[in-house]
């Protein structure tokens, strides 16, 4: 029997307001994460380790850098002649089919066309903001294998204080879900949907016409006070997954779970953000990249090795290629060219591309963004707490922007925000290019 033919999407999309300074000028898809990754890399290696040679990638916010850093897919082995990656960017077409799009459902439909020329048996959706390693095969293998599902949803736990974040799922024994609630306020369990989702093609599209199609008559039909006429196409907005989509195919009885092994990690918030980076570290880390059998792909700007100098102390740190260290680095993870001046001390702090912190400086509990500058004998973050043990939990994390200058002497309090630099130095890509 033949295999279904699989296209994978993968929706880069959205603002990542959550972030803050970090997704001011960047795409979310491609904020650094342990050095020397982006977050749309991981996805994209599951593809490639997984067999699926279809990839689009669904644009909205921001595409430059992420199209730099894309490549067309050459580190990925997708700049194929035929197949291989395919950037979908935003575009104003005609009625339903243009405008932005309001969320991930609402994604699909704008480009329903383009899936139905493409002609796929199975969709599979990913987000480009989390971190995990996971063989698609499996979850495209378990789909198939129930002749009634209309999705698969991939799931996993998280704190139940946590499950607002996400939609949170009830199973039953025989893997069907049973019961679905996006965001909710007080949320039944930490079963959360990993934003990884199979799709059988058609049905998905027959539903998202529907939907659509609701949606204009509601409209049409409601005067000023219904939506009326506006932008284009965006009175038949569908939103995400989990307001209107995914609760269809739970009441019918068609939606299944498939529970993730392993690490899995939503970075969409500072302090998740900064937690996933505290997770490469300390004796016996929750998350590595040393499995050679299943290597992260990424494009990278080639930097020469990590200088450490002999008044330097470094403990259980990562320095990424490019770095130099003169001062004290303590759990912390620091990016291409970062540096750490003699006398300084960072301890639980991540350092993105060329982030400098000088003579006297001390940083802690932050992240400081790219090319940004904590001066000579500033204090960054709660500092006093850097010595407590990390499973006590942590303080706010403190955020220095792209570009930014904390003068000399200054204070950055706990939790605060240091806004980016107006025109901040453009940042090399991979592709020679710079991303501003």
């Amino acid at each position: 029997m033949p295999r279904p033919r699989v296209l994978a999407l993968l929706l880069a999309g959205g603002k990542g307001s959550r972030l803050q300074v970090l997704t001011e000028a960047r795409a979310k898809p491609v904020l650094p994460f342990a050095g020397v990754y982006r977050l749309i890399d991981f996805a994209l290696t599951n593809c490639v380790h997984s067999g699926i040679a279809d990839v689009w990638v669904i644009e909205q916010f921001q595409p430059h850098a992420l199209n730099d850093h894309l490549l067309n897919g050459r580190p990925w082995d997708l700049d194929r002649n035929t197949g291989g990656l395919r950037i979908m960017p935003p575009y104003t077409g005609n009625g339903a089919d243009g405008g932005w799009a309001a969320g991930n459902a609402d994604a699909l439909y704008r480009n329903r066309r383009f899936i139905r020329e493409f002609d796929p048996d199975l969709l599979l959706v990913l987000s480009a903001d989390h971190v995990y390693a996971l063989d698609y095969r499996d979850v495209l293998d378990a789909h198939v294998a129930r002749a009634e599902a209309a999705v698969t949803m991939v799931t996993t736990e998280v704190p139940v204080e946590q499950a607002t974040r996400f939609g949170v799922v009830q199973v039953g024994a025989d893997g069907r879900v049973t019961d679905f609630a996006y965001k909710p306020e007080r949320p039944a369990g930490g079963t959360v949907t990993a934003e990884v989702f199979v799709y059988d093609a058609r049905l998905l599209l027959d539903r998202l016409d529907a939907l659509g199609d609701a949606k204009r008559a509601e409209a049409a039909g409601g005067g000023d006070e219904g939506g009326a006429e506006g932008d284009e196409g965006e009175q038949a907005s569908l939103k995400d997954f989990g307001d209107e989509l995914l609760p269809t195919f739970v009441r019918e009885g068609r939606a299944y779970a498939f529970p993730l092994p392993g690490y899995w990690r939503d970075l969409g918030t500072i302090d998740s953000y900064w937690e996933g980076h505290m997770d490469l570290l300390g004796a016996e880390p929750r998350l590595a990249f040393d499995d050679p059998a299943w290597p992260v792909l990424s494009a990278r700007t080639p930097h020469p090795p990590a200088r450490v100098s002999r008044e330097a102390r470094v403990d259980d740190g990562l320095l990424s290629p490019g770095c130099t260290v003169r001062g004290t680095v303590v759990e912390s993870v620091l990016a291409p060219g970062a540096v750490v001046e003699a006398g300084a001390t960072v301890r639980r702090a991540v350092l993105l591309e060329h982030a400098v912190v000088r003579a006297g400086a001390e940083v802690a509990y932050a992240v400081v963004d790219r090319r940004a500058e904590v001066g000579a004998g500033a204090r960054v973050g709660d500092v006093a707490a850097a010595g407590a043990p990390l499973s006590e939990g942590h303080p706010p994390i403190a955020v220095v922007g792209g570009g930014a200058r904390v003068g000399a002497g200054e204070t950055v309090a706990p939790g605060a925000c240091v806004e980016a630099e107006a025109g901040a130095e453009p940042e090399a890509t991979a592709a020679g290019r710079v991303e501003r």
